[in-house]
């Protein structure tokens, strides 16, 4: 099988990293891809036209495409391959809108009764502003639109509130909020497969949003995971019947099968688990603790999703702990800083690296993005994972380098 992955991020690269473990794969492509994955993959020069992409999978006889970002499958990537008969793990346009319109994904959980925070959404900044004077705080405030994983303010004051609702809907081309209960608990997510039919969910795990130690500093895609995150099988089984089977069933019964992973941002509530959002594609960083731990095969696996069959899937995973950490480019989410050169040595066993905002300059390797490199741990448990991954990145040459020194505590606290 000819397969191509889609992106150019660390959840691209360990995409990637897993497919190439498949006996089923003959040739991989990567689009566009980053200098992480050339001893994995052709690298397909691509400036984001799906037109273009899609032209390109045909003539090449791309047999399968992974699509990892979430802005091309907001924009309709898959229904382009699917108009060509090509096989992509990955949503319509249509069924993408559950991450693409975070007032769309509200609507649809309050119409299924999916468990969820109580909201109002706005397009009118003085009717929001009201509501935030009745509402009062704390309160959360969502960018509806992408975001990055950055479109989310929890607000502590009402100042801090109204900011962010000036600032999503103040802008020239116009926007739309969602205003949300704060919720407490602890944060989780699950991924789950779909074939639009049978609900396939994988081990638990928990990212890390915020920049800087203590969940203090601003929002940010995400400074870490860890896998699995301990969640007893009564939470499980909960998120299983009460939120990604409604969800499924629910987009089913508005005319849209849904193909590709459910990404389910969950906070584990007194009153038991409640979505915070719904994204249309693997997490990241996630992806990067997830997806070293599965024994089985992912490409067979996401073409049973592709294909409509996955019904009677089992996944197989190793007894092992991942710990991924984020590795940011200084002023980073703000005007993180390009062009710092990189030196990466040979990882020992049980530390993996993924490449994410790399490029190569005329020195060589050197940062591009805000979040640079993923440094990933294994281990018989999460503590020997994290001891690995912590250990290695002092080995890294990368200068200023912004990263926590306390993901997967809370994990361990559990």
């Amino acid at each position: 099988m000819k397969v191509l992955v889609v992106g150019s991020g660390g959840r691209e690269h360990a995409l990637l990293w897993k497919a190439a473990q498949s006996p089923l794969v003959t040739a991989l492509y990567a689009a566009p891809g980053n200098p992480g994955m050339e001893a994995l993959a052709e690298r397909v020069p691509w400036d984001g036209d799906l037109e273009a992409l899609a032209e390109f999978a045909e003539r090449e006889g791309i047999d399968l495409t992974l699509v990892g970002p979430e802005a091309p499958l907001v924009e309709g990537i898959a229904d382009r391959f699917l108009e060509r008969g090509l096989l992509v793990f990955g949503p319509t346009q249509r069924a993408a809108m559950i991450e693409g319109s975070k007032a769309f994904a509200k609507t649809l959980m309050e119409r299924y009764g999916i468990p969820t925070a109580r909201y109002r959404t706005f397009r009118d900044p003085i009717l929001a502003l009201e509501y935030l004077e009745e509402v009062g705080a704390p309160v959360v405030v969502k960018d509806s639109g992408l975001a990055a994983g950055k479109g989310v303010t929890v607000a502590f004051d009402l100042h801090q509130a109204k900011q962010a609702v000036a600032n999503i809907l103040n802008r020239a081309e116009g926007g739309e909020v969602v205003i949300e209960e704060y919720l407490e608990g602890v944060e989780a997510t699950v991924l789950a497969l779909t074939d639009g039919k049978s609900i396939l969910p994988l081990i638990p795990s928990q990212d890390h949003k915020r920049l800087l130690d203590g969940d203090q500093g601003p929002m940010t895609g995400g400074m870490g995971a860890v896998a699995p995150f301990p969640m007893d099988e009564a939470t499980q089984k909960q998120v299983e019947e009460g939120i990604l089977k409604p969800l499924i069933q629910g987009l089913r019964a508005e005319g849209v099968l849904y193909r590709g992973v459910v990404y389910a941002g969950l906070m584990l509530t007194r009153e038991g688990p409640k979505v915070l959002e719904f994204n249309a594609r693997f997490g990241d960083p996630e992806a990067q603790a997830v997806l070293p731990l599965l024994e089985s095969d992912l490409v067979e696996l996401a073409l049973r999703v592709a294909e409509g069959r996955l019904e009677g899937a089992r996944p197989v995973w190793k007894p092992m702990a991942a710990a991924a950490i984020v590795l940011a480019s200084p002023g980073y989410p703000e005007a993180p800083r390009k062009g710092i050169p990189l030196r990466i040595p040979e990882p020992p066993e049980g530390v993996l690296v993924f490449h994410a905002g790399t490029r190569l300059g005329p020195q060589g390797l050197e940062t591009s993005g805000g979040r640079v490199l993923n440094v990933v741990g294994l281990g018989k448990d999460l503590e020997e994972a994290l001891g690995r991954a912590y250990a290695f990145i002092p080995q890294i040459g990368f200068p200023g380098a912004i990263y926590r020194k306390d993901i997967g505590k809370k994990a361990l606290r559990r």
